[in-house]
């Protein structure tokens, strides 16, 4: 280093101590989320060759840079906005909606009574019916959703987890109705149980028996559905319930080898069903550890299929993922402001290779969003991939010595979660004792602390603070949803064949009861008009209930 450079960082250091003299809070501005101490800067040093081997080139293993050769130059990421609420004639209107605005996959939200598996009119839904997204109770609902969208020519994307085998059956009864065939469907159902347990709680069914249609939805896609992906692995609740970045990262490879485990024993072969395992991640605020998290996450994936469990297709080997941005990021004050974090949260996920993206919609820390709010969600993704140019190049940041500090950092840390968890028995056996939680729970707990503290600064809530705030028009839905629900609901029961169900579900019932897979059991059930509820009380009556400890 030359006399210049050095009075130079003789300079740059002396303000540094004088900053943390004067603010000695704001020692957080040098270590990442997850800790990870910050270098005032990053040099060359004797690690290049290392870095520059382990970098390799974009869709070779172990796939830091990204799965595909090509990336964004060849195919942009597809923009899926997740959006469902009210009744499934609303949510239509608005998939609709965004298609015309450029959106090129669906993702659909569903009310917390079909996430639980009960139907509109069971007292167990009282009040939650069409909140937080749609109602689905029968096929007939699902088919009113879906109206004049090809299913041939449109990937959809479903949160539903404990009664995920019932949504994709009555999705591919609905595109059977359209003319479609099972083996035209694209998509991805999220069906990741464990994660529940841990972070979000719309479990019905204790770990095994869960874990059990997980398999069977393996079993039956890979014979029938061949382009489906059968589960996504989600770090992202596990981010917004409080982890740290490689907290979300870990628990999301312990949980994702849980499965693999799962199959396994199941009988399947890792090349039949890995290739459709896909994950789902969370982009939070702090920039360049994102990025750095989605390549470590990558690259970790790649060896656990190949060294852990022997996999020999490519395509078993990476890890595709889809990214949203982070709602718990999101303020119920000074509500505009989110729009530019969603954007940050939105880059950082595209920098670090995402095959898929849901952007927040600013108003979303106080109600659902409005059309007015998806539309710009949805034009923040439609900007930076037509304006910036970020997608010319493939992983611009790699080789960045920062970028790759993280990623081997992040790695490193992960690496050691991992082998804790496998030490305890693996992911289900830490989730049963409550390690998993309880690290989150430390985490977040800390992270609400830097808050209060104002050590964590948030624009808007806790600094640059303002008294005359006008709040945004809101989305409310109609609470005559529930009656609407009711009403059809009846209206099936008097209308459809019962006797035709009632012997599907005493089929399903008997099936449930042996080791036989139970996809085509719930498939014809569904394409007779059981609801949702009638089907998932048969397997609660085989299978009991989860009660936490």
């Amino acid at each position: 280093m030359g006399d210049i450079e050095k009075e130079q960082f003789k300079e740059w250091e002396g303000k540094t101590e004088a900053f943390i003299k004067k603010h000695p809070e704001r020692k957080d501005f040098f270590e990442t989320s997850s800790n990870i101490p910050i270098d005032r800067l990053y040099m060359p040093n004797e690690m290049d060759e290392a870095y520059i081997e382990k970098l390799n080139y974009p869709g070779e293993y172990p796939f830091t840079r990204g799965i595909q050769p090509t990336m964004y130059r060849g195919r942009l990421w597809s923009m899926r906005q997740y959006a469902g609420f009210s009744t499934a004639e609303e949510s239509n209107k608005r998939y609709k909606y965004l298609l015309e605005q450029g959106q090129t996959g669906l993702s659909v939200a569903f009310d917390l009574p079909t996430q639980i598996g009960y139907d509109s009119d069971d007292p167990h839904a009282k009040g939650e019916i069409g909140k937080v997204g749609v109602a689905i109770d029968s096929l007939k609902d699902m088919e009113i959703l879906f109206q004049d969208i090809p299913l041939d020519k449109v990937s959809t994307s479903m949160t539903i987890n404990a009664p995920a085998s019932i949504l994709l059956a009555m999705y591919i009864a609905v595109a059977e109705k359209q003319g479609v065939a099972p083996e035209q469907l694209s998509g991805t159902i999220q069906n990741d149980i464990l994660k529940e347990y841990i972070a979000r709680g719309t479990y019905i069914y204790p770990p095994k028996p869960s874990m059990r249609l997980i398999t069977n939805i393996f079993e039956y896609c890979a014979n029938y559905l061949p382009k489906w992906n059968t589960i996504s692995i989600s770090g992202y609740h596990i981010r917004e319930a409080g982890s740290t970045a490689v907290q979300e990262v870990a628990f999301t490879l312990a949980n994702a080898i849980a499965y693999v485990e799962s199959a396994l024993e199941a009988g399947l072969e890792i090349d039949e069903f890995a290739p459709r395992l896909a994950f789902f991640f969370n982009a939070h605020n702090q920039f360049f550890e994102e990025i750095a998290k989605f390549r470590a996450a990558r690259r970790l994936w790649a060896k656990i299929m190949k060294e852990r469990f022997h996999a020999k297709k490519e395509k078993s080997l990476q890890l595709r993922f889809h990214t949203q941005t982070a709602g718990s990021t999101l303020t119920a004050q000074q509500p505009d402001n989110n729009v530019v974090r969603v954007a940050i949260q939105a880059l950082a996920a595209i920098l670090g290779g995402t095959q898929s993206l849901h952007t927040n919609s600013r108003d979303e820390a106080l109600a659902l969003p409005t059309q007015d709010s998806a539309r710009i969600a949805l034009r923040t993704q439609q900007i930076i991939a037509y304006e910036t140019g970020v997608t010319d190049t493939i992983d611009p940041l790699g080789g960045s010595y920062y970028i790759e500090a993280l990623t081997d950092q992040i790695e490193k840390e992960v690496e050691e979660y991992l082998n804790i968890i496998d030490e305890m028995g693996g992911a289900v056996t830490a989730i049963e004792q409550g390690f998993i939680q309880r690290e989150i729970h430390k985490a977040a707990y800390q992270y609400q602390r830097d808050i209060e503290a104002e050590k964590q600064w948030i624009v808007g809530l806790n600094s640059f603070k303002i008294t005359d705030e006008t709040k945004p028009e809101l989305l409310r839905v109609d609470p005559s949803v529930a009656k609407l629900q009711e009403q059809k609901l009846k209206e099936l029961r008097d209308s459809r064949d019962n006797e035709a169900i009632a012997i599907r579900l005493a089929a399903l019932k008997q099936a449930a009861e042996t080791d036989e897979n139970v996809m085509p059991f719930i498939v014809e059930a569904v394409k007779a008009y059981a609801t949702i509820g009638e089907i998932a009380n048969v397997l609660r009556e085989v299978f009991g209930i989860y009660q936490p400890s």
